[in-house]
């Protein structure tokens, strides 16, 4: 495994300085690279999940198409299943595929460079908003953010929800406040937990105004199943896991439609399926969303093999997230070669 992933470093592009023009299509509008635990193509697929999630998205995209947003969607196959989403966020931005714990410590011992590289080369501030890392985070340091705001240090002052830290309402809010505090071009790299298990409790969406520090969410402290009670009974987990997406699904849409502005790129990963046990599952897609006011953005997604609107094109082998980066890099370039990205055949 240590000869192949070495291999891998050898034969993948470490950085991308010598791009001509790099990112400057971007022309300095932030990009929020998010991710949403447990959002798997299953949400889509499975008549059970659909039947909730479906609709919330045709919601969406209707609702941000007359706001004055463009989204499209495609699909990736992440390199976990069930759980382990620092795989598929090493994976996003370093372009090397992280299938287990040996590969991603060896990315962070190399000295191979990420997409956060790629940022603050081309002159942007890079953050981290990860609320569920409760301790020290020495990998936040060896990626090199200039800001790391994990649950020690976002002002969060409400409870949390079993393994959840906070809901994911607030991170958005939170998110929201950063951008709109930024002084200079912006990449940000964010997670969700709403949706991770045991799915319990599910929360409203309140008035946005009203979210502040997130002490209006104490009252939903003890809402819900027990999970002790959950974990034996997969009917009502399935349950629990479709409405918690729907939860994470609105709130970032919400998001979307109050925060973006014409200078913001949203891009909304699944991190990877749930557990097989509760999805039935075996295959690792997930959904990618692309959401911004300015369609121009977007463009390089369709030329991808991203759809117009919420719902990807059904394939039977989409590209793998380790092509995220260089596609993104080269597509967002000056430099027109390549910039179609890799191939939506095969990789999966």
């Amino acid at each position: 495994e240590r000869k192949a992933f070495a291999d891998d470093l050898e034969k993948q592009p470490s950085g991308f300085a010598d791009v001509p023009g790099l990112l400057s299509r971007l022309e300095g509008r932030n990009v929020l690279v998010t991710f949403i635990e447990s959002y798997g193509m299953a949400a889509l697929e499975d008549p059970e999940f659909a039947e909730t999630i479906r609709p919330r998205l045709e919601e969406a995209a209707a609702r941000l198409g007359a706001a004055g947003f463009t989204m499209a969607t495609g699909e990736l196959a992440s390199p976990t299943l069930g759980g382990q989403s620092w795989y598929a966020h090493g994976t996003v931005i370093s372009g090397l595929w992280l299938e287990n714990q040996l590969r991603y410590d060896l990315l962070i011992a190399s000295r191979r460079e990420t997409l956060v590289d790629d940022f603050r080369r081309a002159g942007y501030r890079t953050a981290a908003l990860m609320p569920a890392i409760t301790t020290s985070w020495p990998e936040g340091t060896r990626i090199g953010y200039d800001d790391v705001y994990s649950k020690p240090t976002i002002p969060y002052a409400g409870p949390p929800f079993y393994w959840v830290t906070m809901p994911d309402q607030f991170t958005w809010s939170f998110l929201g406040e950063i951008v709109r505090e930024a002084t200079s071009p912006l990449f940000v790299e964010a997670a969700m937990v709403s949706s991770h298990a045991p799915w319990t409790p599910i929360l409203p969406l309140i008035d946005w105004e009203s979210v502040g520090d997130g002490a209006v969410f104490e009252p939903y402290r003890v809402d819900g199943y027990p999970p002790e009670e959950l974990w034996w009974d997969v009917p009502v987990l399935r349950q629990g896991y479709a409405r918690s997406l729907d939860y994470s699904v609105h709130a970032m849409a919400e998001f979307a439609e109050r925060f973006l502005d014409e200078k913001t790129l949203l891009v909304v990963f699944g991190d990877h399926q749930a557990a097989p046990w509760v999805t039935a599952a075996s295959d690792p897609d997930v959904p990618v969303h692309v959401i911004a006011r300015d369609p121009d953005l977007i463009e390089p997604f369709l030329e991808w093999g991203f759809r117009p609107g919420a719902f990807p094109d059904p394939q039977d082998s989409p590209p793998r997230m380790d092509e995220f980066r260089e596609w993104f890099v080269r597509a967002f370039s000056g430099s027109t070669s390549d910039s179609a990205g890799p191939s939506t055949e095969g990789g999966g």
